[in-house]
């Protein structure tokens, strides 16, 4: 798949938000994207998926079976788990048995049955996963998936992805939640200050160094929800 000089920008006189993107991007490979919040990454998984049109440049030789996770699954529809994923199954060609077979395996089984406005955020990611995987994609982009997972699910997760690549397929995925690491042979792409570069592997990572943040208890999780959208590690010590 292949990137020549794309742009892009949501308004015809707005700001270009990517520029100059020049990147390809292999079969069976898993691609971190990576970059601080803000910086473009959604709009440019997007773009991979094919959700969004280039301004200028093009894109080439994007899979005909693509699945897209957003950060945020959208609940506000009137369906069930069950009802939803069935439809979304239909659409693709696929056979409804799949959704209890993905539903057992992603570990939402039991809310089939419930509508997707009563979802937790975690439970909700789940069915967006789901519906990303349901019909064996040849592309398959996932943006911040690990956000509100259960641990189980967590752990999960990588090993469907590394096999989903195995097969051949290209796997483009934002992970602020550091849960793809311990993959072999990801790659790496950052975008900053408008661009997309490719992370040479083996390059040297920057020194790290450890910061001791204090804040009141009631704003852990603001904090620290703030500070992994902006791309750090975060750490709670043990008490």
């Amino acid at each position: 798949m292949l990137f020549e000089n794309v742009a892009f920008r949501y308004r015809r006189r707005g700001p270009w938000v990517l520029r100059g993107v020049d990147l390809a991007l292999e079969p069976g490979r898993v691609i971190e994207v990576t970059g601080s919040n803000g910086a473009g990454k959604s709009t440019f998984l997007r773009l991979v998926a094919g959700l969004r049109r280039p301004g200028r440049g093009t894109v080439s030789g994007r899979p005909r079976r693509v699945g897209y996770a957003p950060e945020r699954f959208p609940v506000d529809q009137p369906f069930t788990v069950r009802s939803y994923l069935t439809h979304m199954a239909s659409i693709r060609g696929v056979r409804a048995d799949a959704v209890g077979g993905w539903a057992e395996r992603l570990g939402f089984a039991r809310l089939l049955d419930v509508r997707l406005p009563e979802l937790s955020k975690g439970s909700a990611q789940k069915v967006g996963l789901a519906q990303a995987l349901l019909d064996d994609p040849g592309l398959l982009v996932l943006d911040e998936p690990f956000a509100g997972l259960d641990a189980a699910t967590r752990e999960t997760l990588p090993g469907l992805v590394s096999d989903l690549a195995a097969r051949g397929a290209i796997v483009v995925i934002s992970d602020h939640q550091r849960c793809i690491e311990p993959l072999p042979g990801v790659g790496r792409v950052r975008v900053a200050d408008g661009t997309v570069t490719v992370l040479e592997e083996g390059a040297a990572m920057p020194e790290q160094a450890v910061l001791e943040v204090v804040v009141a208890e009631d704003e852990l999780d603001t904090v620290e929800a703030k500070l992994r959208a902006d791309g750090y590690r975060v750490r709670r010590p043990a008490r």
